[in-house]
């Protein structure tokens, strides 16, 4: 079978409360992707819609955007991997393009995080981890990756700056992304300063400034066979490599010294599927729910050596400027996350990214991009790695 591409990608704005029904709140990145594919909706014989179901109070979500969106009768899916669903999504279109069972597919990730409230929220997160052996326990999300940050900080020597540099990156670039959650400004000071909400304490050592925060959004994307790809779109952008992998759900089966080791699978298998390494990337999205995350992924990813990726960040090699850009959209902890469509948002800003087509954070000729995102607490790695 032949290549399989992108020609199509959108986004709605991440707002914190998102006023209509979750089918409206789909619509608007699935218009954008299709204004930006140029095609309609008889060009898509398949979708694929992303969520983690627990947020949601609509029961088989797929059903009712196909019908809503005018993709009936041809059939839709439901793919669910926590905040990899529309990653996920994509590596399953792309397989139903290759086996030839499918040639334009919609990959429609969303999360109306607003529909319950932020405890049944962090409940629901809990549960993310095994409500057997784990989640009872009252373990959530920024407790796990504390627990990793403690860990990087013991066996690296990494400090509390460190952490604080990225979110002050982030910002750089939030500021300029007018689909982003937090647009504003953050200084290195503000985690200084006792009186600064940023410098309070969430899980220690992780502050509010560490923490991504919960979205309502939506996102697309519209993948093709090599042939409708010519046909269709004047710039398609290719799928060079996929990597997917999975680890423990319980942390005592995990080495929190060797960070996501689900990523790393998944990179590696991304890299060796692309034909490349590390340093052929020229720009990259990553996982960044929390600082630290973002700091694993740069080692992770191979683009630092365990207990480098605090040098990246303080050389600023991590902007848009230095020698492998990483979040220039400002990450998920400016755009903020709503969870089912994070991935897709991901991918749009490396499509953008390829095309040069990224406006005020446009990095300079760009040709290979990396997509990684994690599911959980680390639970699912998802790495996409794209071409002109």
């Amino acid at each position: 079978m032949g290549k399989v591409a992108i020609i199509g990608v959108g986004q709605s704005s991440f707002v914190r409360s998102y006023p209509g029904s979750i089918r409206e709140l789909a619509f608007d990145g699935f218009k954008e992707s299709m204004q930006d594919a140029q095609i309609t909706t008889e060009n898509i014989d398949a979708s694929i819609i992303c969520s983690a179901p627990e947020y949601d109070k609509q029961r088989s979500p797929a059903g009712v955007f196909a019908e809503y969106l005018g993709l009936n009768p041809h059939p839709t899916f439901y793919v669910e991997s926590l905040c990899s669903s529309s990653s996920m999504g994509l590596r399953l279109a792309y397989s139903l393009i290759k086996s030839g069972l499918h040639d334009v597919i919609a990959v429609i990730g969303f999360q109306k995080m607003s529909e319950i409230s932020s405890s049944e929220s962090q409940e629901r997160m809990g549960r993310g981890a095994d409500i057997q052996w784990e989640s009872p326990f009252g373990t959530m999300m920024p407790a796990y990756y504390a627990m990793y940050a403690r860990a990087h900080m013991e066996k690296y020597g990494t400090t509390l700056d460190d952490l604080a540099l990225i979110r002050v990156k982030a910002a750089t670039y939030g500021q300029l992304n007018e689909k982003a959650v937090y647009r504003k400004p953050v200084t290195f000071e503000m985690f200084t300063d006792p009186e600064s909400r940023l410098a309070g304490p969430v899980a220690s050592p992780l502050r509010v400034g560490d923490c991504c925060a919960n979205a309502d959004g939506s996102s697309c994307v519209i993948v093709a066979s090599e042939e409708k790809a010519k046909d269709l779109c004047k710039k398609p952008v290719w799928i060079l490599g996929l990597g997917a992998a999975t680890t423990s759900v319980n942390l005592p089966g995990r080495d929190l010294f060797t960070g996501l080791t689900a990523a790393q699978q998944a990179a590696d298998q991304a890299y060796k599927m692309a034909g490349i390494s590390p340093k052929d990337i020229d720009v990259a999205e990553v996982h960044d729910c929390f600082t630290i995350a973002e700091m694993m992924a740069y080692e992770n990813l191979g683009f630092a050596k365990p207990g480098e990726g605090k040098d990246l960040i303080k050389s600023k090699e991590t902007y848009k400027e230095g020698s492998i850009p990483v979040n220039v959209d400002g990450g998920l902890l400016s755009k903020g996350h709503p969870i089912g469509a994070t991935g897709g948002s991901q991918i749009r800003t490396i499509v953008l990214q390829l095309r040069d087509e990224a406006g005020d954070i446009q990095v300079k000729n760009p040709e290979i991009g990396l997509v990684h995102n994690i599911g959980g607490v680390g639970l699912y790695g998802n790495v996409s790695i794209l071409g002109r």
